[in-house]
């Protein structure tokens, strides 16, 4: 079941296309990355899947609703986090989970069960109740997690879920992602790093300049490229266009 869907996205700013023709789908139980330099337009693409922005051409569906038509639907079947997704300074971890939880329509004891379940899956007990103005980034981070993962969305979207993480932080968001496919979610992300890509992503989706320039699962990337890894594959991918 296809859960995430873009379908001829397209954005352009005046003469700039930061997104053409993106087509792709993301089903139940998959890690989907979306891969790219800084100002690829992964952000781009993402936002508009997520409802944010409205694109120029195409349309985007999550579980089966439009994003753009149905976008208050959409943000409740999504999780979507961010990397300038920020936290209220004088809120806790908790309260910004009850805040949230109410945005959702979620009942109190709803709300509750799921913060337990999440301040326990994501080692957040001794923070969740300092404010998140005197939190670390890998605390954030998880704090941003758990608000994406709060009202059990069947779909999530992540964008550079990792950035500016250390490495044990960066390990455990890549583990969170690796339960939520476990648990029969669609979850894309977008990355620059490779490395995390070769280890969760099903498939891959190769972005450069607003384009996609390959797709398909590591193997089948890196075979057509000739290539020993997604870095050498991505940078094949790449020369090839630019020679065109």
């Amino acid at each position: 079941m296809v859960l995430i869907e873009a379908e001829g996205l397209s954005k352009t700013y005046g003469n700039l296309t930061a997104a053409h023709d993106i087509t792709f789908g993301v089903s139940a139980g998959e890690v989907v990355g979306i891969l790219g330099p800084n100002g690829a337009g992964k952000t781009t693409i993402l936002r508009m899947i997520a409802g944010i922005l409205t694109p120029s051409s195409g349309n985007a569906r999550v579980a089966g609703f439009d994003s753009t038509a149905n976008s208050f639907a959409v943000k409740e079947r999504l999780g979507f986090l961010s990397g300038e997704t920020a936290l209220y300074q004088r809120l806790t971890p908790r309260e910004v989970l009850a805040f949230f939880g109410n945005l959702h329509g979620m009942a109190r004891d709803e709300i509750a069960s799921r913060t337990e379940i999440l301040e326990a899956s994501l080692l957040m007990s001794d923070f969740i109740d300092q404010r998140c103005g005197t939190l670390s980034s890998g605390q954030k981070q998880k704090a941003n997690l758990a608000r994406a993962f709060l009202h059990d969305p069947p779909a999530l979207i992540l964008d550079e879920p990792t950035s500016s993480l250390d490495v044990v932080t960066g390990r455990f968001v890549l583990d969170a992602i690796s339960q939520a496919r476990e648990s029969g979610k669609a979850v894309l992300f977008s990355t620059h790093i490779m490395g995390e890509a070769e280890v969760m992503c099903d498939r891959v989706v190769m972005l450069h300049d607003g384009r996609i320039m390959d797709e398909g699962s590591v193997g089948e990337v890196c075979a057509r490229a000739g290539a020993t890894g997604l870095t050498e594959a991505f940078l094949k991918a790449v020369d090839k266009t630019e020679t065109k």
